[in-house]
């Protein structure tokens, strides 16, 4: 059973993760191109205060950036030096988003295999879109909130490693906050659906705010950067993120109760005439 779940997770996944590559190619990349645009002009800006010997101000630090919302990534060369072109880089989008969906959806099927019949729904499909809900709010949002993903010229390379290393333990808090939550539920005693609700919601909420006030605040945007591209950007970003968990979790739920109802039909015995 847990090899067909690992099989279906990493089939969906793909096929998930190429869904979130085209969100990201038609409401992301054209903020990517944009930011690349700005990065270039200051570029031929500063150019001529350096060759008058004035030091000029500095827009290519490049954080990683990418359409899954993940942090710490390797950085882009857009300039004219580029070794990979913005066309290459558009095609290697979809490879990247399926080699996601690929990684997410085994992880997910060997996770769905030991959740099944212990916590949550008892349906498969239910209990997939819970599933898949949880992992985007925890994995996904949590960080996202505090640490959003930042298009081109936006940030210091310098402090990459540092970035990378707080979004990595924003992540860590979400888990451990959702751990938290189901245990908190599973406490809980009463008939009342929505005193666990209540419970289960503050316990997450509890240990997530503490990181959000305890950690760092990083804000790398320099001073005339577009408000309006930086938000859309990020929106795409995280839009990508749903879109893929949106579809992963329905299609792994729909097949899931598909395959739930074929093993519980009742056989056919043939009669002979």
């Amino acid at each position: 059973m847990v090899r067909t779940l690992l099989a279906r997770g990493l089939l969906l996944g793909l096929l998930a993760g190429l869904v979130a590559g085209a969100f990201a190619f038609a409401f992301g990349e054209p903020r990517v191109d944009d930011a690349i645009a700005l990065e270039e002009a200051a570029a031929r800006a500063a150019a001529p205060e350096q060759a008058a010997g004035r030091p000029a101000h500095d827009h290519a630090g490049q954080p990683a950036h990418d359409h899954t919302g993940q942090a710490g990534q390797a950085g882009h060369d857009h300039g004219e030096e580029a070794a990979i072109g913005r066309p290459v880089q558009k095609a290697g989008l979809f490879l990247a988003t399926g080699l996601y969906g690929l990684a997410v959806g085994g992880v997910f099927a060997l996770v769905f295999a030991g959740l099944r019949g212990r916590v949550g729904p008892r349906s498969d499909g239910r209990l997939a879109l819970a599933a898949a809900g949880t992992a985007f709010a925890a994995v996904i949002l949590v960080p996202f909130v505090k640490y959003p993903a930042n298009p081109p010229a936006v940030g210091d390379p310098e402090t990459i490693n540092g970035r990378t290393l707080l979004y990595v333990v924003m992540i860590l808090v979400g888990l451990a906050a959702t751990a938290i939550a189901v245990g908190t539920a599973r406490r809980v005693t009463t008939g009342d659906a929505w005193a666990r609700w209540t419970a289960a919601v503050a316990a997450f909420l509890v240990p997530v705010a503490a990181a959000w006030w305890l950690l760092p605040a990083v804000n790398e945007v320099p001073d005339g950067f577009p408000a309006t591209l930086l938000w859309q950007f990020r929106l795409a970003s995280l839009g990508t993120q749903l879109v893929f968990w949106a579809a992963f979790g329905v299609l792994f739920g729909w097949v899931s109760d598909r395959a739930a109802r074929r093993a519980a039909a009742p056989a056919r015995v043939a009669v002979p005439g």
